[in-house]
């Protein structure tokens, strides 16, 4: 009996040790997410953060929380004299390289928040990238103009800014 029981451990011992390992952690890391407060009855926000990848590259596909009905990957593109926020597919993420979403840039839309954004708050989101599979945050609101994350969007000019090319039928 005793010789069984050893003989289990002794062969379950190398199936433990897989099962605890860091082998299957993602070499994607992810860093200072933060979104603006919203203003007014706004019932759109944007996320930002830094995404640090360590390993092969990947690409982030989506993004989802509780805190919006729909989210969008962004960029913005000058065209002319304008710039243009533009829905993409994917935000690649070379290896061992960082990529910056950032307000003027890459960022993630939030398509009818289901409550306002305030300073001091936070929410969760998940992203989804093609190989690392899905990685959660907590999203701190930051004050509008706020220096977090480098550029304040409040000091973008949104004069020549044109958000009209946005397909805006599902939300």
């Amino acid at each position: 009996m005793i010789r069984r029981i050893l003989l289990a451990v002794t062969l379950m011992t190398p199936l433990a040790i897989a099962a605890c390992s860091d082998g299957g952690a993602s070499d994607i890391t992810v860093e200072e997410p933060f979104a603006r407060e919203t203003i007014g009855t706004s019932t759109t926000g944007a996320a930002y953060l830094v995404i640090r990848n360590e390993g092969g590259s990947d690409r982030l596909i989506s993004a989802s929380t509780p805190a919006a009905a729909t989210t969008e990957l962004h960029t913005h593109e000058k065209d002319g004299e304008i710039m243009r926020m533009r829905k993409v597919d994917a935000i690649g993420v070379p290896a061992r390289d960082a990529v910056t979403l950032e307000p003027g840039g890459k960022h993630i839309m939030l398509f009818e928040i289901t409550e306002p954004l305030k300073d001091g708050g936070s929410f969760p989101l998940t992203l989804t990238f093609e190989q690392a599979g899905d990685i959660s945050v907590d999203v701190t609101v930051v004050a509008t103009g706020s220096s977090l994350g480098g550029q304040a969007h409040g000091g973008m000019d949104h004069d020549n800014m044109d958000h009209g090319d946005m397909d805006h039928s599902g939300h």
